[in-house]
C-alpha cells in the first residue's frame, strides 16, 4: 500500500496487523455460544414471550432447543386464556415431550366456558352504559372488551375495540392509553402501518406524554421503520429511547433489543461521523449497549478499523439473531451493508491496496475479495480499478492539478464571453442602433 499522506501510516499499521495471526490487539472473541431459551425468554412477557418460543422452535434446527422453547411456551400459555395458541404448541409438541405436555380437553373447555360467560357479561355491562349515554364507562366498556379479545387471541377484534374507545376519549391521557394499546396489538399482529400512524396521533398530544410513555413509542416506531428496511430511520429512533424503559415495555421489547436493533441498524446506515456522535458518544445509548457487550465491541471495532475482529462479533452473533422475530427477516441485509461499508472504509484512504493483504484483514479469499470489490466499483461505491494480475487495487483520485487547470481555462472562457457582449452592447447604445430600429418600424 502507498498511504496518500504519512498521517495514514498509523492508520495502514492498525490494519495490517488486524488480519495478521500476532495482532497488535490479541483481545478474545465473545464465543457464539448456543442461546440460552430460558434466561432468553425471562426477557419477555405476555404474548410476545410465547410467540418468540415459537417462533425459536420453528426456525430452529437443534431438536433440544425446539423442545425447550415448546416446552416454556406450553407453561406460559397455560397462565393465561388463549387456548387458540393452545392447541398450535400442542400439535407442535406432537407428544415428543410426555404426557405431562399432552392436550388438556378438560383445561381448553373450562377456559372457552369462562370466556364466553365473561363476554355476556361485558356485552351486558356495555349496552347498560351506552344507554345511559355515560362517556366514560362506554370508554371502559370498549376497553374491557378490547383487553378479553387480546387474550383469548382474537387480535382483530381487540383492535377495534380498542379503536372505538377513541370516540369517548375525554382526556389526553385517555387518548395515549388507546394509542399504546392499538400499538401493542397492531406489533402483535404484524400491521406496522397501523403502529407508525398511532406513534403519530400519541405525539400530537405531547402534554401528557410521559418519559417511559415517549421512550415505548420510539421503541414501536423503530420497529416500524425497521420492519419497512428503513434502517437509517429505525436507528435514529432506537438511538433517542431514554434510560427510563428498564423492562416496562417488555410486553413488546427488551432493553437487549434496543441496543442490539439501534447498534446494527446505525453501523449499516450512518457514516463514521455520525456514528462517533449518535452511538459511541450517546450516554443514553451506551447504557443499553452495556447489557449486549458483543454489540458494543463490534462498533467500538468498526469505528476504529479493526475490521476483522468487527467480522467476528457479526459472524458469532448471526445464529441468535436469526431467532429474532423482528430482526430474522433483515439480518443478511444489514450484514451485507456492514460489510461493504467495511470495505469502503478499509480502501479509502489509500492511493493502492495489496487484495493479499485485504483478503487476509476480512478473512477471506483473494478471489473472494476481489468480487466483492468488482460488485463496489459497478455500483460506484468505491472509485478505483483492479490490477488482476498483481493483485492490487488502484484508487482513481481526481488529478488536482489538471482539474485547477479546468476550472481556470473554463473562467477566462466565461469571463471572455461577458466582455464580449459588454463591448457588444456599448456599441449598439454608442450608436443608437436600438433605437433607428424602433423608428422604422
Amino acid at each position: 500500500m502507498e498511504p496518500e499522506d504519512e498521517q495514514s501510516n498509523s492508520m495502514m499499521e492498525e490494519i495490517y496487523s488486524n488480519g495478521g495471526e500476532e495482532s497488535a490487539r490479541n483481545r478474545p472473541i465473545i464465543s457464539g455460544e448456543q442461546l440460552d431459551v430460558e434466561a432468553y425468554a425471562s426477557l419477555y412477557q405476555g404474548r410476545t414471550k410465547i410467540t418468540r418460543l415459537m417462533f425459536i422452535a420453528d426456525h430452529c434446527d437443534i431438536v433440544s432447543m425446539q423442545l425447550e422453547a415448546l416446552r416454556m411456551a406450553y407453561d406460559e400459555i397455560k397462565k393465561g386464556e388463549n387456548t387458540q395458541l393452545f392447541r398450535e404448541v400442542v400439535k407442535k409438541i406432537d407428544g415428543r415431550l410426555g404426557p405431562n405436555y399432552a392436550m388438556d380437553e378438560a383445561w381448553c373447555d373450562s377456559v372457552d366456558r369462562r370466556a364466553e360467560q365473561r363476554k355476556e357479561k361485558l356485552e351486558n355491562e356495555l349496552n347498560a352504559y351506552r344507554t345511559n349515554l355515560i362517556k366514560e364507562s362506554i370508554r371502559m366498556g370498549y376497553n374491557d372488551f378490547g383487553d378479553f379479545y387480546y387474550a383469548h387471541g382474537a387480535l382483530g377484534d381487540a383492535f377495534k375495540s380498542y379503536v372505538r374507545t377513541r370516540d369517548y376519549c375525554t382526556t389526553s391521557k385517555h387518548i395515549i392509553h388507546m394509542c399504546m394499546s392499538a400499538i401493542l396489538v397492531s406489533i402483535e399482529m404484524g400491521q406496522f402501518t397501523h403502529v407508525t400512524s398511532y406513534v403519530s396521533k400519541a405525539e400530537q398530544t405531547p402534554e401528557a406524554l410521559e418519559p417511559v410513555t415517549i421512550a415505548k413509542l420510539r421503541c414501536a416506531a423503530g420497529l416500524a421503520h425497521l420492519e419497512a428496511r428503513k434502517y437509517k430511520l429505525a436507528a435514529r429512533k432506537l438511538l433517542e429511547v431514554g434510560p427510563d424503559l428498564g423492562n416496562s415495555y417488555n410486553e413488546v421489547i427488551a432493553a437487549q433489543d434496543v441496543a442490539t436493533y439501534g447498534g446494527l441498524c446505525a453501523l449499516a446506515s450512518f457514516d463514521r461521523a455520525e456514528l462517533k456522535s449518535k452511538v459511541i458518544d450517546n450516554v443514553n445509548f451506551r447504557n443499553f449497549l452495556e447489557l449486549v457487550p458483543e454489540v458494543r465491541e463490534l462498533i467500538n471495532d468498526f469505528y476504529s478499523s479493526r475490521y476483522a475482529s468487527c467480522l467476528d462479533y457479526l459472524g458469532n452473533l448471526k445464529a441468535n439473531l436469526l431467532l429474532d422475530i423482528h430482526l430474522h427477516d433483515h439480518v443478511e441485509t444489514l450484514y451485507d451493508q456492514i460489510r461493504n461499508k467495511a470495505l469502503i472504509q478499509y480502501t479509502h484512504p489509500f492511493v493502492s491496496v495489496d487484495l493479499h493483504m485485504m483478503a487476509n484483514a476480512f478473512k477471506t479469499s483473494v478471489a473472494g475479495i476481489e468480487k466483492e470489490l468488482e460488485a463496489l466499483i459497478t455500483d460506484n461505491q468505491i472509485q478505483a480499478r483492479i490490477d488482476s494480475h498483481n493483485k492490487i487495487l488502484y484508487a482513481r483520485h481526481a488529478d488536482q492539478r489538471n482539474a485547477t487547470f479546468q476550472r481556470v481555462l473554463q473562467t477566462g472562457s466565461e469571463f471572455d464571453q461577458d466582455v464580449r457582449a459588454m463591448l457588444l452592447r456599448a456599441n449598439l447604445l454608442k450608436h443608437e442602433y436600438n433605437v433607428r430600429a424602433a423608428r422604422k418600424l
